[in-house]
């Protein structure tokens, strides 16, 4: 999945600045890799020996707080709300947050010295304790409605019947592609590690089609990147984590009929057939954490397959916790030879994708 059409232009941007920095020397990445902020020895270069370190678990913040944390405002001058060092901190238009000291649950107040000094922020809450909007110097701002209602931001309705779509896409063919590749070696990455954990949206109704798409919750990815997956779970797990997976390889007529379904105005969200997918090549993956004690998914800035701006690696918002689980998974992800996508913290894909052709056989002929 890819961000909403009105972010194309940003997002075009990003990729090209992506482009421009794998052009410039190692030693510009050795300087990066090892630039305050990052904390993890790993970060940026595969290493199968070293353990993850991490500082310590941020606190979940008040449950009062978690009312207020969110977006307010119109699109041009955005108010982020966010939590970081068990304190809440405004920020504006994306510019460096300001710290907000409580006077009251509804009432918090900026800082002096500062841009805002002693100005005060007043929330309206709605019954269930969540903000509906905040008040600063006289003018209104309303909470930006960013956060999917159902787990899923986008939902899309088929332009024409899924099942006619698959029939098509069934009996086309993958684009052509020279050049040499490697040979498919698609492995099953719970059956390399049983400790990975699978919730796969396709082999349910709980995508953005409300499809089925897969006969069998399954996770396959191509040799040298499951097995790079599998040593960055048993490093999580050394810090009481593990894999939870929503999507690995894609046969290539699913990614067809995704595109035959989705409407002109948010084909942006989904892969071109005639390119295929990283996920088609069997070198891509979607996944999350979850805790070894509880058994749950752990908090994340957003929801997985989400379609705002929360869903960017580098999204500021959300909380300390949420932000710090974000940086643990792409860190242990980096450390084997994965990169994140630009637009979504949950995709990771490995570094040698263009070495094999786009996929187009079923998870049942695997091994066959």
């Amino acid at each position: 999945m890819r961000l909403r059409k009105s972010k194309q232009e940003k997002r075009v941007a990003s990729l090209v600045l992506t482009l421009i920095g794998c052009c410039c020397s190692i030693a510009i990445v050795t300087s990066k890799a090892s630039s305050p902020g990052q904390p993890l020895s790993s970060l940026y270069r595969p290493d199968h020996t070293s353990q993850l370190t991490a500082p310590a678990r941020p606190l979940s913040p008040p449950a009062p707080w978690l009312g207020l944390i969110g977006e307010y405002g119109p699109d041009d001058d955005i108010l982020i709300i966010l939590e970081k060092d068990g304190k809440l901190w405004a920020s504006f238009k994306r510019a460096e947050p300001e710290p907000l000291d409580e006077i009251n649950r509804n009432v918090f107040k900026f800082r002096s010295p500062g841009p805002h000094k002693l100005q005060q922020l007043i929330f309206e809450r709605n019954r269930s304790g969540r903000a509906t909007q905040v008040e600063l110097e006289h003018v209104v701002l309303k909470r930006r409605q960013i956060e999917p209602e159902s787990g899923n931001q986008l939902r899309v309705k088929p332009l024409r019947p899924v099942p006619e779509l698959m029939k098509e896409a069934r009996a086309a063919q993958p684009p052509p592609e020279k050049g040499e590749f490697r040979e498919v070696d698609l492995v099953e990455l719970t059956k390399l590690d049983p400790t990975i954990r699978l919730e796969i949206r396709y082999a349910t109704t709980n995508n953005f089609l409300g499809t089925v798409f897969y006969s069998e919750a399954r996770a396959f990815m191509q040799r040298p990147a499951a097995e790079a997956v599998v040593r960055a779970n048993r490093k999580l797990k050394a810090l009481g984590y593990s894999l939870l997976v929503h999507d690995a390889y894609r046969p290539w007529y699913v990614t067809k009929v995704f595109w035959d379904a989705t409407p002109a105005d948010k084909k942006v969200f989904v892969a071109d057939p005639a390119k295929g997918s990283r996920h088609n090549r069997g070198c891509a993956v979607d996944l999350t954490l979850y805790d070894l004690k509880t058994k749950r998914p752990v908090e994340m800035v957003s929801t997985y397959d989400e379609t705002t701006d929360r869903a960017y690696p580098d999204y500021p918002g959300g909380t300390s916790l949420q932000r710090w689980h974000r940086k643990l998974l792409r860190e242990a992800m980096e450390a084997e030879g994965f990169t994140v996508y630009e637009a979504e913290w949950w995709h990771f894909d490995y570094k040698d994708w263009q070495k094999y052709r786009i996929g187009n056989v079923t998870f049942e002929q695997i091994g066959k």
